[in-house]
């Protein structure tokens, strides 16, 4: 797995809200593949609205998966000049952690 975050930036023409609806569509597709309680314990993301970016935490299959579909739906859905997609290492990023 990849030891990091995904970082999602979208460009200004692009609604955060709109991109995390599509995220959440991710979700219900990785749902399908191994189901909600793994989803749950294994997937986080981080929404920044007023930068314009979402972080997915990359460190399991899970979020993996999640992360890969949503660059998917995301292609489909704005095309490849409306975001980017940045591997940024642990050591770099603080995600906030939640408590179960």
């Amino acid at each position: 797995m990849f030891d990091g975050v995904f970082r999602f930036s979208f460009r200004e023409h692009v609604p955060i809200e709109d991109a995390e609806m599509t995220l959440h569509l991710a979700m219900l597709a990785a749902e399908g593949l191994f189901g909600q309680p793994r989803l749950a314990m294994e997937f986080r993301y981080e929404l920044h609205g007023f930068e314009s970016f979402i972080d997915i935490n990359g460190e399991t299959e899970v979020s993996v998966a999640v992360a890969r579909i949503f660059a998917g739906l995301l292609l489909r859905e704005l095309g490849e000049s409306s975001f980017r997609i940045v591997n940024i290492p642990t050591s770099a990023c603080q995600m906030c952690e939640v408590a179960a």
